[in-house]
């Protein structure tokens, strides 16, 4: 620090609602790596497994390693925390967590857990009870399934903004936008045009119902894409039935840009280290 000069203070920057999160994706760099004596691996492994563990063990903050498949990256994690100043020290030292010069960072993404806009409203569902199920204000029917109605809203915000990540088999990662070109610009149509497409668009994801679960986090500001996409499923075949599926919805086929695909796979850490050789 030069003389004279104070230090400045750092003042926790947490979001009102939701969490940051961090996707990275590394390299090992296989030639440094055997250049290390077998103590300097066996110490630089159980650092990095201290890391994690000291990472998961943070109050309101989790953290996913997966073994990724094909060249395009070694080792992947996902991070969720409500501090933007500890996912940005965390970040730091997990690229430093087998030493320097070991894992080379080939792709990362910063986003935020977000609600949706296109939720329905307590004033819409009081229309279609009365509606379709010829229930009236002041029923006791009414009244007990607008409870539900707004138990389950309430939940799904909760959800969205507070995931509980699963630590599913498969894991796949990509960042998507949607377009703004001539004749196919989201940003142009009504919204009650954009709610009714996102409605068709939620419908075909429901069919995968505890066969995928799916992290929808906003980007717009943060990083290249407005959306990253994190799929979590047992078995591969899902993740490529329910992309394959939503790229035939009306909203992707004219207004989705899909990103790179990331696909992973968790694994208990001292298989994951024999996973990529290290």
């Amino acid at each position: 620090m030069i003389a004279g000069m104070s230090q400045p203070s750092v003042t926790p920057v947490i979001p009102e609602k939701g969490w940051h999160v961090l996707h990275l994706f590394y390299r090992i760099e296989h030639g440094q790596w055997a250049m290390l004596t077998n103590e300097e691996r066996i110490a630089a492994k159980t650092d990095l497994t201290e890391l994690i563990q000291e990472i998961r063990a943070t109050e309101q903050t989790q953290l996913l390693v997966f073994s990724m498949v094909s060249p395009k990256a070694d080792l992947g994690f996902m991070l969720l925390t409500p501090n933007l100043h500890t996912a940005n020290a965390f970040e730091k030292r997990l690229s430093l967590g087998l030493g320097p010069d070991i894992m080379i960072p080939v792709f990362s993404f910063l986003s935020l857990t977000e609600e949706s806009e296109y939720f329905s409203t307590a004033d819409e569902y009081a229309v279609t009870l009365q509606k379709e199920q010829n229930l009236q204000p002041g029923s006791a029917e009414y009244e007990k399934a607008m409870d539900d109605f707004k138990t389950r809203i309430l939940k799904y915000a909760k959800d969205k903004l507070y995931p509980n990540l699963p630590n599913w088999e498969v894991f796949c990662f990509y960042p998507m936008s949607k377009r703004r070109q001539h004749e196919q610009n989201w940003y142009e149509l009504p919204f009650e045009q954009r709610k009714a497409l996102m409605a068709g668009h939620g419908r075909v994801g429901r069919q995968y119902h505890g066969k995928v679960t799916q992290l929808i986090t906003g980007s717009t500001g943060l990083d290249d894409a407005e959306w990253g996409v994190t799929l979590f499923a047992h078995d591969t075949f899902y993740i490529k039935d329910i992309v394959y599926k939503m790229r035939f919805d009306a909203v992707s086929v004219k207004y989705a840009e899909f990103g790179d695909f990331y696909i992973g796979l968790s694994l208990p850490l001292d298989e994951l280290f024999r996973r990529v050789q290290i």
